[in-house]
């Protein structure tokens, strides 16, 4: 049996938007979310029993909301593309597909981007492929479009990445549907920054879920040249900060300001705008700074101490504006990445 391991990721860490990104993982397994995305792979015997060659058992985080049919899981829709797209029509031999998903859906913690990955190295696996992992990274990229989330879930650690090609050829739902085309080469690049180990993410999740798409609505067609140079310089100058010893709060605090896509998200996440105001690192020792994860609906609040104060503190602005819960964890920077392994039955 295979088991193919994608980490959860936050992304954009303030100014960095569409650029930077975390890979994250639990710092024990007694904590409520694994974060990450686990698929176990066992080969069954040929046999009508298994429509479609693919059996998918749903476990863990928002189960009941995922598809078993082959042809409507995101997992398995991926593997297919990439399996279509090297003249291989559907699954070669039956399969029962076990996934384990320790990442809340719709929080900013990169699950999409997870089942993505996971997807297209099940289709490597399964149709023993041999792809790169640069090969692979072309295919998550074509279906989806965020390589700071999806370079992060596929080689692990701190990084940032940026697209090359600025007309993609084909919608991703036509891509999962239809196309029988590879995907073009060296779709993006990344690069993988050093980060003080000292560094850990405390994850605010709110009970409740927001779209990726319903954030990006929010955000305006045009900036001011003022707010892109904003961003800019703070973006230019954040990984370098966060990888220095000793750190300086100071300095990551205001380089983690943003003005491109926070503000226009602020009414989504009731108390979040004040979160910003208050948890200053004068106030909260060990605190780096604070900012959405990914399009939200969670909060990541980078610190070296202090965890519990910190999170304790953000969650009780939050619920004076929204009386719901809120789960909070540490977190570290998973540096794995996406793997595939043997494992025992």
């Amino acid at each position: 049996m295979k088991r193919i391991r994608v980490p959860g990721s936050t992304a954009n860490l303030g100014p960095g938007f569409d650029v930077l990104g975390l890979a994250l993982k639990a710092t024990s397994a007694s904590q409520k979310f694994s974060v990450c995305l686990e698929l176990y792979v066992e080969q069954l015997p040929e046999g009508p029993s298994v429509p479609g060659k693919c059996e998918i058992i749903c476990k863990g985080e928002g189960a009941g909301t995922f598809s078993t049919a082959c042809e409507e899981n995101l997992v398995t829709k991926v593997a297919l593309y990439v399996l279509r797209s090297h003249g291989i029509r559907g699954f070669p031999s039956p399969v029962r597909i076990t996934m384990v998903s320790g990442i809340p859906s719709c929080r900013g913690l990169g699950s999409s981007a997870a089942a993505v990955v996971a997807g297209v190295m099940l289709g490597n696996e399964i149709g023993h492929l041999n792809l790169s992992k640069e090969r692979m990274f072309d295919y998550c990229l074509v279906v989806e479009r965020h390589p700071d989330n999806v370079g992060a879930a596929c080689y692990g650690g701190f990084i940032g990445a940026f697209m090359k090609l600025q007309a993609p050829p084909s919608e991703p739902s036509e891509t999962l549907s239809n196309s029988l085309d590879e995907p073009p080469k060296d779709i993006a690049s990344y690069h993988q920054f050093s980060l003080n180990t000292d560094v850990k993410m405390v994850v605010i999740i709110p009970d409740f879920h927001l779209a990726t798409t319903d954030a990006r609505g929010r955000l305006p067609q045009k900036y001011s040249l003022e707010d892109a140079v904003f961003n800019a310089q703070r973006c230019s100058l954040l990984p370098g900060l966060l990888g220095e010893t000793p750190l300086n709060p100071a300095k990551i605090s205001e380089a983690m300001r943003d003005r491109l896509h926070q503000p226009y998200r602020m009414d989504l996440i009731p108390g979040f705008e004040r979160v910003l105001q208050t948890m200053e690192h004068e106030v909260y020792p060990g605190l780096l700074g604070v900012c959405l994860s990914g399009a939200g609906p969670s909060i990541l609040a980078l610190a070296t101490s202090n965890f519990e104060r910190i999170a304790e503190a953000v969650c009780s602005i939050l619920r004076e504006a929204q009386d719901i819960r809120y789960d909070w964890q540490v977190l570290e920077v998973d540096h794995d990445g996406a793997t595939c392994c043997d494992v025992l039955s």
